[in-house]
């Protein structure tokens, strides 16, 4: 279902049957109802299932806030939300999943004063609804498309999303911002695993019969400590780990599992590189190393011009500075940058704690940013 009937909505706003939602109440309320609804569809990554609802659920508010439901594309196996022109020059890039598994956030949503809690308020399902409405009143060639596996690298997605920033003259990312500002800088990432392949044995009996994994991880962990390079904000994180399957009996196999980030390509590849050159420090051990570069850098250089561009409207319209920040944290954004679009990230919500049980954003600031996304969104389509 693509419609304004879809079940979900539909139980939380009973009327909507016998009238659009948009004329029974005005639009904050709209918005925070469609929020609610939004957060209560549930739709952490790995549930495939839940990430069509979520898709479905969003293209019906999409219908009653926009007049029009949302395509519903297939998109390597994945669902991918898409409302407006089939190859706009502005691109409004947004993703519906998050990190939450289903009934691991409680309260599942709840409005306290001008704070906003539930699963992926903050990142960024509040985004998500701010471009949507932004949307309202505007003509030209623009597109609001989500995503529903970013959370975990963009795997199925990042080709469309590198295919749509080829085209596209401007590239606006929903993700969260960071207390207020907008992001124009993003380290790239590249996610690893290393199994470390040893030999079994009796840990009491014969333990020099064995090849310990436990004991040759350790050697890596500190090989991959000794990469990090503060200077380009290089970090290089052992993160989890695994080895062995009693305890009396020397570890045949470990897992370890690498987080490599830098604001710098060159030192990408240098990790890259080093991570797959790792030598076992018994020779009669394995190293076998899966997982590469994920996401390139987001470079000021792919932000500069539209970061400018945004603070004159935001004087224009009589708002506050917005600000700028470089993050540590990757988004699909990085691949637009990479694909030589004009990319501005963090237009999302205002709040904290993305993927901590703190989670929330801000109900007054969902309202300003709207209507800065919308002035902006003109401003760019007037060229």
């Amino acid at each position: 279902m693509t419609d304004a009937q879809s079940p979900e909505y539909g139980r939380l706003n009973p009327m909507s049957e016998l009238m659009p939602m948009s004329d029974l109440m005005p639009m904050s309320d709209l918005m925070l109802s469609a929020l609610e609804t939004l957060v209560r569809c549930e739709s952490p990554t790995e549930d495939l299932a839940a990430c069509r609802e979520v898709v479905q659920v969003a293209s019906a508010i999409a219908n009653d806030v926009l007049g029009t439901p949302a395509q519903i594309r297939e998109i390597e196996g994945r669902p991918v939300f898409w409302w407006g022109d089939a190859k706009p020059e502005i691109v409004l890039l947004a993703h519906l999943d998050t990190v939450w598994p289903k009934g691991s956030y409680k309260p599942l949503f709840e409005i306290n004063g001008d704070v906003i809690r539930g699963p992926g308020t903050f990142d960024m399902k509040v985004g998500f609804l701010q471009a949507l409405f932004a949307l309202k009143g505007i003509e030209g060639s623009v597109a609001l498309v989500a995503t529903t596996d970013e959370e975990t690298g963009s795997h199925a997605s990042r080709n469309l999303i590198k295919e749509l920033s080829q085209n596209a003259k401007a590239v606006l990312v929903l993700e969260a911002s960071l207390d207020g500002k907008v992001k124009t800088g993003r380290k790239g990432t590249s996610m690893y695993q290393v199994k470390i392949h040893g030999r079994s044995a009796h840990a009491g009996l014969e333990p020099e019969n064995g090849i310990n994994s436990t004991v040759e991880v350790s050697h890596l962990v500190l090989q991959l400590a000794a990469l990090e390079n503060s200077e380009h904000g290089t970090t290089v994180v052992p993160t989890m780990l695994s080895a062995g399957t009693t305890t009396n009996s020397v570890p045949d196999l470990a897992v370890l599992d690498i987080d490599a980030r830098s604001y710098s390509t060159n030192e990408l590849l240098r990790v890259d590189a080093a991570i797959k050159a790792l030598q076992p420090n018994n020779s009669a051990a394995r190293i076998e190393v899966i997982g590469g570069l994920n996401r390139p850098p987001l470079e000021p250089t792919a932000t500069k011009a539209l970061y400018e561009r945004a603070e004159k409207v935001a004087a224009t319209i009589g708002i506050p500075a917005l600000g700028h920040a470089s993050v540590g944290g990757a988004s699909d954004g990085n691949f637009a940058a990479a694909a030589g679009a004009q990319v501005l990230d963090g237009l999302g919500a205002i709040g904290g704690g993305a993927h901590a049980l703190t989670e929330w954003a801000s109900v007054s600031a969902m309202h300003q940013r709207t209507d800065f996304l919308h002035a902006f969104i003109k401003d760019l389509l007037n060229d």
